[in-house]
């Protein structure tokens, strides 16, 4: 174990029934750097990072942290070593102030045992501070912004004294304002000698703030390197095993007749006039900032929101999509941004998720036919190349792109004609999002029709047909492939007139 290194995890094995998640891993950080660790979805980084935080027990190796060999990690010691993981769902408690959620269970006291409330606060503003917040510390969390929430979490971990700070994916729901405002708190922790392992898919992000990588794959380690040393190429290579020379696999998808036709449509919430054309075997993009319209456009398309005026047209023909029930009789799909929690029924089966949205054509005299449900799911398992045990899996227990394969899986079983994908590879890693584009390409070809929200332009520039742009509720532009930059779709997104 070299001298500068923090934190020293050596030969990490862990094993679950039935699976060797980890194989002996080794992970090394230096204090004051930001340390990447990257792999595919089911590499095992949770796992190993589970096993740093005390969640998980070891079955294997060694692990040293400021030179010091400990026998048995548990969550209370992580947290006196100054460990602290911030989690994509965050651990907060919303209800409660952002006081009282950064000192959770260790408020400071008077000497009569009560809580000592302005001590609280006072010592509250000075970790908001330093995480570029200007907030009332007396504010219910519940009325923060994600990015807010987010730096919440690393004042909580300031609070607890941390000298290595995890953060699982951190830029997924942020702007890239925001972004550029954590980048800036993730180098100030690195100035005062705070570690931090950074764990992401956007393989930009990691060029940009890190200064080493670690590279899992299957449950191994398989190497290191220094990020200046790397090109994503490189990288992707490390994570895959493989080269991905086509990023962005695009359709040869024969472009037909509109299918899809939104005239001046408004809600009273967001959207104001919006006007759409979808044609059949097209892929769509929706680009805009966050807050543009765009996923309020997607629910109400698909009946989850009321729309105040303006007409939907499917095939030419003026339809009132009054709910979900009418836009899936309409042949509609969506898959929405939140996957777990709005596309999936995490504690049920992969047959049971696949035919949700579909139970009718499975009824058979008051029955469900379980043998066709089964028949049908295990034909778009292979059919989509879903990693899984069998149809009988939770869908909780499989990675995120995984879950993703089962949110089509259950459109395509409802024979949609008309789908809608908000920010299909959000968390997913950057070979299933391959897949994932490489699917669509397939759906289009084979004559289905889809309209694509994603706030990375790289994605939506290499996949889409077309793009369409919003700025706060409405329509300001739409690009053809041909006129295709990412300073145009910014223009756009920020209302400015070309």
């Amino acid at each position: 174990m070299s001298e500068s290194n923090y934190l020293y995890m050596h030969n990490i094995s862990k094993s679950f029934p039935g699976v060797k998640a980890l194989s002996n891993v080794d992970l090394e950080v230096r204090q004051g750097e930001v340390h990447a660790l990257l792999g595919e979805n089911g590499a095992g980084k949770s796992t190993l990072l589970k096993i740093l935080s005390g969640a998980y027990t070891k079955d294997e190796g060694e692990i040293f942290v400021n030179g010091k060999k400990i026998e048995q990690m548990t969550t209370k010691l992580a947290e006196e070593l100054g460990i602290s993981v911030i989690y994509q769902e965050f651990n907060n408690l919303p209800h409660l102030s952002i006081a009282e959620n950064i000192f959770l269970g260790r408020q400071p006291l008077k000497k009569n045992g009560l809580i000592d409330w302005k001590k609280c606060y006072d010592e509250s503003r000075k970790l908001l501070k330093k995480v570029g917040l200007d907030l009332d510390p007396r504010i219910a969390v519940s009325k923060l912004k994600v990015a807010q929430q987010q730096m919440v979490e690393i004042a909580k971990a300031l609070s607890q004294d941390a000298k290595i700070i995890v953060m699982d994916e951190p830029t997924a729901p942020l702007t890239q304002i925001e972004i550029e405002n954590l980048f800036q708190v993730i180098r100030e922790l690195k100035a005062s000698n705070v570690s931090v392992i950074y764990v992401s898919h956007r393989l930009n992000e990691i060029k940009e703030i890190c200064d080493r990588i670690t590279f899992l794959r299957d449950g191994c380690f398989v190497g290191k390197a220094d990020v200046k040393d790397m090109e994503i190429s490189d990288m992707v290579r490390m994570m895959v095993g493989r080269d991905l020379t086509n990023m962005y696999p695009k359709s040869k998808a024969v472009i037909g007749e509109p299918v899809l036709k939104v005239e001046n449509l408004s809600t009273e919430e967001k959207l104001r006039n919006v006007n759409l054309v979808l044609h059949k075997g097209e892929i769509l993009g929706l680009a805009g900032l966050v807050g543009a319209g765009r996923t309020e456009l997607a629910r109400a398309i698909f009946g989850a929101d009321k729309i105040s005026t303006g007409t939907v047209q499917i095939n030419g023909k003026t339809i009132e999509i009054k709910n979900i029930r009418h836009a899936i009789a309409h042949k509609i799909g969506l898959v929405p941004e939140d996957r777990k929690k709005q596309g999936l029924v995490l504690i049920l089966n992969l047959i049971q998720n696949t035919t949700l949205a579909s139970l009718k054509k499975y009824v058979q005299f008051g029955k469900l036919n379980l043998k066709k449900e089964k028949k049908d799911t295990e034909h778009y398992i292979q059919r989509l190349r879903t990693a899984t045990p069998n149809a009988w899996a939770k869908v909780e227990n499989l990675s995120g792109g995984n879950q993703q394969k089962v949110v089509l899986s259950k459109w395509l079983c409802a024979d949609s004609e008309i789908l809608i994908i908000d920010e299909p590879t959000r968390g997913i890693d950057v070979g299933a999002k391959v897949e994932i584009y490489e699917l669509m390409n397939e759906l289009v070809e084979k004559g289905m029709s889809i309209l694509m929200i994603s706030s990375e332009m790289p994605e939506l520039m290499g996949v889409c047909d077309r793009i369409a742009i919003m700025h706060e509720g409405k329509i300001t532009g739409e690009l053809e492939r041909s006129e295709f930059s990412e300073e145009r779709i910014m223009a756009y997104a920020t209302g400015q007139v070309i």
